[in-house]
């Protein structure tokens, strides 16, 4: 039989409901993978007992002859910035450090009601502030990885949602759940090799998941494929009264309605993302994408987003603003960590605590979303961002009267090494291709199109209009067929 640890979520799940397999047994698979892949330090907390309750309970279910969950008998991983009941959930920070909620999110309670068990907490950039997981106070995810031309060192699988995309492409999780901000689910599954797609903004509810930017975050499924992304994303969508931002619409049946073929079908490519210095593999990787849409049916144009270079630095004034915001409320008096000596007051108690508690990366966005928010910067800084955010939503929809979806890069380069981006403008520049869909609040996927000359993955983008995850998925699945990625990180660890 197949290693059950190389089998996607529908495979899980249609080998459960038939009987080929106890979805016991996965779940001792991917807990055995899990326990033997520290060297990943992917996950932060391993919960094996969560997901053979969860496995168990399928087995009993469908040997009472009850309908099984969507989900039943697959086990995932889950982002640390999820709350779990019961289980620590810290957004990989010191200040949350031994934080245990007593609450279960939106998203991961709806992944437990559709029968997936969890695998445990995933390791990310702290607070999701990062492109390499490099800022996690527990110390760096390392990508599975290793390049195939004698270079050796240690790589970034992407981030925030680092330790998602190595415990997918490492095959210690069949699927995992997160979050994207500016890029946080799709840079991290292009350097990886695997699929992820952030859906429009309100699909997912936010209920639950540690904040960054409120109105930019969005939680996402990474997986093996576009399918079983479709699958999981079916499970975790949904209205949330809890959420004012959710959206008040029916899930659609994305796995039922995939469809590879795009004959009808415009494809967009925005000629301001031809960047300066653009490396030629990800050129070349570009136009193959345009040949396999073609191939598919679809009708390639030439658009224009004009205001795509004022992207960037928009997002690093918004975000960073509204961080400034959400994180005031970790101050050593409600919860998390409290540093506070003998003869403190509380002034000096705040100070002390975000000091120990918040990294260099968390203190350096909330400085500059401070700045940016501060009487007499408002409105050259703040204010002047949110019209560049309008301008470009403007573009994107000008862009739909010509074209379905776009198709762009997913980021400027393979993976880099850890430590190898120490600049961190260097690193914000990771961001260029999906940040402008995220600022705009639009569905974007990343799906795998090759490798670059040292076997490193290289991903491509599909942007959609708002709400239209079908198209995206559809336009990701004929990239998907018609690549036929299947190379895969080697067992180093």
């Amino acid at each position: 039989m197949t290693d059950l640890t190389d089998l996607g979520i529908r495979d899980i799940r249609d080998g459960v409901r038939a009987g080929t397999f106890s979805a016991r047994e996965v779940a001792e698979a991917f807990t055995a993978a899990v326990a033997a892949a520290k060297p990943l330090n992917a996950f932060l907390v391993e919960t094996p007992e969560h997901a053979l309750a969860a496995a168990d309970a399928a087995d009993a279910a469908r040997a009472a002859g009850e309908a099984p969950g969507p989900l039943a008998g697959v086990p995932i991983g889950m982002k640390d910035l999820f709350c779990t009941k019961g289980v620590p959930s810290t957004a990989a920070s010191h200040i949350l450090e031994g934080f245990t909620p007593e609450y279960e999110s939106t998203v991961s309670q709806k992944l437990w009601d559709a029968g997936a068990g969890m695998l445990g907490k995933l390791n990310m950039d702290q607070f999701a502030m990062g492109s390499s997981n490099e800022t996690s106070y527990f110390g760096n995810v390392v990508s599975p990885w290793r390049r195939a031309d004698g270079g050796n060192a240690p790589l970034a699988p992407g981030g925030s949602s680092g330790g998602s995309s190595a415990a997918v492409a490492a095959r210690i999780a069949p699927g995992a759940t997160g979050t994207d901000t500016g890029g946080s689910i799709r840079q991290p599954a292009a350097f990886t090799g695997i699929s992820g797609i952030k859906p429009t903004y309100g699909r997912c509810s936010r209920w639950g998941v540690v904040a960054f930017a409120s109105s930019l975050d969005q939680a996402g499924p990474m997986a093996r494929d576009v399918r079983d992304c479709a699958i999981m994303l079916e499970a975790m969508a949904g209205f949330d009264p809890k959420d004012a931002t959710s959206l008040d619409l029916e899930v659609p049946r994305w796995e039922a309605g995939l469809n590879a073929s795009l004959k009808g079908k415009r494809v967009g490519i925005p000629k301001e993302y031809r960047v300066d210095n653009m490396p030629a593999e990800i050129d070349a990787l570009w136009q193959r994408g345009i040949d396999w849409l073609r191939d598919a049916g679809a009708e390639v144009v030439e658009v224009s987003l004009p205001h795509t270079r004022y992207a960037l630095p928009a997002y690093y004034i918004i975000a960073p603003a509204e961080a400034s915001s959400n994180l005031a409320r970790y101050d050593g008096v409600r919860y998390g960590l409290r540093d506070l000596p003998d003869g403190a007051n509380l002034q000096e108690m705040y100070a002390r605590t975000r000091a120990e508690g918040f990294g260099d990366e968390v203190k350096r966005r909330i400085l500059i979303g401070t700045y940016v928010l501060s009487a007499g910067f408002y409105d050259a800084y703040y204010t002047q961002a949110q019209k560049v955010r309008t301008l470009i939503a403007r573009d994107f929809e000008r862009a739909w009267e010509r074209c379905d979806v776009l198709l762009t890069p997913t980021a400027p380069s393979a993976a880099f090494a850890l430590g190898e981006k120490s600049d961190p403008l260097a690193m914000y520049l990771n961001d260029v291709f999906t940040v402008p869909s995220s600022l705009a609040g639009l569905p974007a996927m990343s799906v795998p199109g090759g490798v670059d000359t040292g076997g490193l993955p290289l991903g491509l983008q599909i942007i959609g209009k708002p709400l239209d995850e079908q198209g995206v998925l559809d336009a990701a699945l004929a990239i998907e067929e018609r690549a036929g990625f299947v190379a895969r990180p080697g067992r180093w660890w």
